[in-house]
């Protein structure tokens, strides 16, 4: 299994532009939360515990989160049982309500991130490596870490292998 930076140094190399991380800043969000409200329905009930289709995913995408790193894999389990909470949520309303919430948080959640990539002039790395598609999520979070300061040494090796980031500009690129 790859590391933690060798997974995240694959998945930056398709995303140095700062224009595209921040598409995929809200677009991510979007599609995940989309998916886990498109999957959970249907659900079981085991009396105060329900199991859906998005609790088995949420499950598994922790437990390979908490093997790549401990930190960061707490930080995506929180994060995607608040998700799955609201999802299941959204998934309690009416059918139209449920399927028009994950169908359209989905449909707008690619089209910023393909307005990124258009920014990036480069592909999405899932076209590359399917992994990418569950590396995402995690992108996002470490590059929320680094914005904060957090997890320098993390960033440092990113960077060493794929550069810094680029505001995108005229200027920059010249």
């Amino acid at each position: 299994m790859r590391s933690l930076t060798e997974h995240l140094t694959r998945y930056a190399a398709y995303h140095r532009d700062r224009r595209n991380i921040a598409t995929h800043l809200v677009g991510i969000p979007m599609i995940v939360l989309a998916v886990a409200v498109l999957l959970s329905r249907p659900s079981l009930d085991f009396g105060p515990l329900t199991v859906s289709p998005a609790w088995v995913v949420t499950a598994a995408s922790c437990l390979f989160y908490l093997a790549l790193d401990r930190r960061f894999g707490l930080a995506m389990t929180a994060l995607l049982v608040l998700t799955v909470w609201l999802a299941q949520w959204i998934a309690g309303l009416s059918t139209m309500a449920w399927a028009s919430s994950g169908i359209g948080l989905f449909v707008v959640g690619w089209i910023i991130q393909f307005v990124g990539h258009a920014f990036e002039g480069r592909k999405p790395a899932f076209v590359d490596d399917v992994v990418g598609l569950l590396i995402g999520p995690l992108f996002i979070a470490a590059e929320v870490a680094f914005m904060l300061g957090w997890r320098e040494p993390l960033r440092r090796d990113i960077e060493a292998e794929v550069g810094p980031t680029r505001s995108g500009s005229l200027a920059e690129t010249a």
